[in-house]
């Protein structure tokens, strides 16, 4: 049986592919590859192999090799080759037999690369193969795109096993998304709660997912999810919350920036967690701003942090309207707020009017 899926919904595949891995009996008949570190004919030898003591083998396939770049690129890089080849030979004449064993290991090297097959003709030669694959395989192929409708792999797939689409949903469809977690979990969750969650998480499902695993956890088993739940404890509203009071310190807006932290505060945000969120912005902010000066984008900025990409990209735009050394007199206030609030000596309405305040006379300065 084939399986093919595909799509920019990464962890609806990866759940579907957890729910394939259990329905077969494979043992210890079980094998991943990644496409673009694989020879085809190696993929091709592991599914045509009988499975030993058990029913069936389980062959995943991880990704497709890397699309070829272009016949300009590739002549460069053949005349580089062929240039340092000429490099390695000029040395060769002084160092002898040194030269025979560089050869040798540039040989076995070679040998282990996956990328003498184009990616064309690994789609091809794989979809040609399902139709005879023994009856006894299960092959699933993890795609982390979406392939179009006349791809081979596709037409393999709805003709000789089934494809699997996965696409992030947007809209009408991420409500409905939420709505069918939230059943899955055996909880109910509000039409209000549900347009929270859609407005300030998006379709990152994933993030999702785990919101609300923690929110049916938290109402328990036939339960009801509603507003303050999701308020008070998901994390990424709250995070999304304190980016919108970012974007409010950064465009100056002072009463929009009392508010929404009156509003966090009103509606039971523990002040010394909320700070704890605004330090943690800040410091985010500090460190994109110094990334953003060495000249790195926000898909960059995101793999070098370790942060979710849209979060890399609201940093960046929001970094734009602070100077270095506003972002380290905000850290340095929220430092001293938080001491102050341990200590008692300030209530928090009056702590985070006064960090407001020193902040927008401060920034009316360069």
């Amino acid at each position: 049986m084939f399986y093919l899926l595909h799509g920019d919904d990464e962890f609806s595949s990866r759940e579907a592919l957890k729910s394939l891995r259990q329905q077969g009996d494979f043992g210890y008949n079980q094998d991943t590859y990644h496409g673009d570190e694989t020879e085809l004919a190696t993929i091709v030898a592991t599914c045509s192999t009988l499975p030993f003591l058990s029913e069936g083998r389980l062959v995943i396939v991880e990704g497709l090799p890397r699309k070829r770049r272009s016949s300009s690129s590739t002549a460069q890089e053949r005349e580089a080759v062929s240039t340092s080849t000429e490099s390695d030979q000029g040395a060769a004449s002084a160092a002898g037999e040194g030269t025979e064993e560089r050869k040798r290991s540039r040989t076995r090297k070679g040998s282990k690369k996956a990328g003498g097959t184009s990616r064309a003709d690994f789609e091809q030669g794989l979809a040609s193969f399902v139709p005879v694959m023994p009856a006894s395989t299960t092959l699933i192929l993890l795609v982390d795109e979406a392939l179009e409708a006349r791809h081979p792999l596709v037409e393999a797939a709805r003709r000789y096993g089934q494809e699997i689409k996965n696409m992030l949903p947007k809209g009408a469809a991420l409500e409905r998304w939420i709505e069918e977690r939230a059943a899955r979990l055996k909880v109910r969750i509000t039409r209000e709660a549900v347009t929270l969650l859609a407005n300030f998480i998006g379709s990152q499902t994933r993030m999702l997912a785990n919101e609300l695993e923690k929110l049916a956890t938290y109402v328990g088993e036939g339960g009801t999810i509603d507003v303050p739940h999701v308020r008070a404890l998901s994390a990424q509203v709250q995070e999304t919350r304190i980016f919108d009071l970012t974007d409010a310190l950064a465009q100056r807006r002072q009463q929009q920036a009392l508010d929404i932290l009156h509003s966090l505060l009103s509606e039971g945000q523990p002040p010394l967690l909320l700070l704890g969120f605004m330090l943690s912005q800040v410091r985010t902010l500090l460190l994109v701003k110094e990334l953003t000066q060495k000249g790195l984008r926000a898909a960059e900025i995101a793999s070098t942090l370790g942060i979710a990409p849209f979060i890399a990209e609201r940093a960046a735009q929001q970094v734009r309207q602070f100077s270095l050394a506003q972002l380290e007199f905000i850290y340095r206030q929220l430092v001293e707020t938080d001491a102050a609030l341990k200590r008692s000596r300030l209530s928090p309405e009056v702590a985070f009017d006064l960090l407001l305040m020193h902040f927008f006379t401060t920034s009316a300065r360069p």
